[in-house]
């Protein structure tokens, strides 16, 4: 089924010029952007995007990082998307990422993990909505 989902590139993944890298490999996996742009969260965006974590010992630093630099977000468009990114960025955690996947070639902390993708089509649409107006989504 053709689904939308929120990716960006984190701040760590900018600062170390992987941007092309990462959008490279969901092109070439057949996916279409449909809307992207750079930004940057404001504490209100952080807080928004990561209100589960809010209250959560380890939230204070996330927002930090988050906050450090610029992201690139961006709407991909496919077949089973928030599965298949989800399999292509590898696990959160990266010592637990495989390699081959953007994580296990190029994480090397937890926090810093260069990506974010939705967890579901539900989620998706939230998160698309936090960083996307309609009328920036080509498609």
């Amino acid at each position: 089924m053709t689904q939308r989902t929120l990716i960006f590139v984190k701040p760590d993944g900018v600062r170390r010029g992987l941007v092309g890298e990462i959008i490279s490999r969901f092109e070439r996996k057949g996916l279409r952007i449909v809307a992207m742009k750079m930004l940057r969260f404001t504490p209100e965006l952080a807080r928004k995007h990561y209100e589960e974590h809010v209250n959560k010992p380890f939230y204070p630093a996330l927002e930090k990082f988050i906050l450090s630099g610029p992201v690139v977000a961006m709407v991909l468009e496919g077949e089973d998307v928030v599965e298949l990114t989800r399999a292509m960025m590898g696990k959160t955690k990266h010592t637990e990422a495989a390699p081959g996947t953007i994580r296990g070639d190029f994480a090397y902390t937890t926090t810093e993990n260069l990506v974010h993708g939705s967890d579901s089509p539900e989620r998706a649409a939230i998160e698309i909505a936090n960083f996307f107006t309609p009328e920036e989504i080509v498609g």
